[in-house]
């Protein structure tokens, strides 16, 4: 399994309505980071401020020009459900993650102690 190259697959798949947000992230989020806050409504994230319609893509998403690498402007706070991702080998599979290599998809188990070594630092676990 390779470490993320930053394709932008995920958040481009989830940040149209695909994620949820946790209420103390909201809290946190209206404490010390209006500027995200802003686009949360009736706790569903990444909702047009002016319109509030869900927005087609997360507003902190950005394609770094003359490449393919995306990169995301609250890494830091960005939510849980970003930080935990991917959580399953079958998520990396459905999703067409280029985390993974042929020889993961022999190895499932072993693949998915290496997913979960590799994401320790952003998410427990997962048995």
């Amino acid at each position: 399994m390779k470490s993320c190259n930053q394709c932008g697959k995920c958040c481009t798949k989830y940040s149209n309505g695909g994620l949820s947000v946790l209420p103390e992230e909201i809290e946190d989020w209206d404490e010390r980071r209006p500027d995200i806050l802003q686009y949360v409504a009736d706790g569903k994230i990444w909702m047009d401020p002016k319109s509030g319609k869900q927005l087609a893509l997360c507003p902190w998403l950005r394609k770094t020009p003359g490449s393919s690498v995306y990169t995301c402007d609250i890494y830091e706070d960005r939510p849980e459900d970003c930080r935990y991702y991917p959580v399953t080998l079958a998520q990396m599979v459905a999703d067409d993650c280029e985390m993974l290599q042929p020889f993961d998809l022999k190895n499932p188990k072993q693949a998915q102690k290496q997913l979960d070594r590799l994401m320790a630092d952003s998410r427990p676990a997962v048995d």
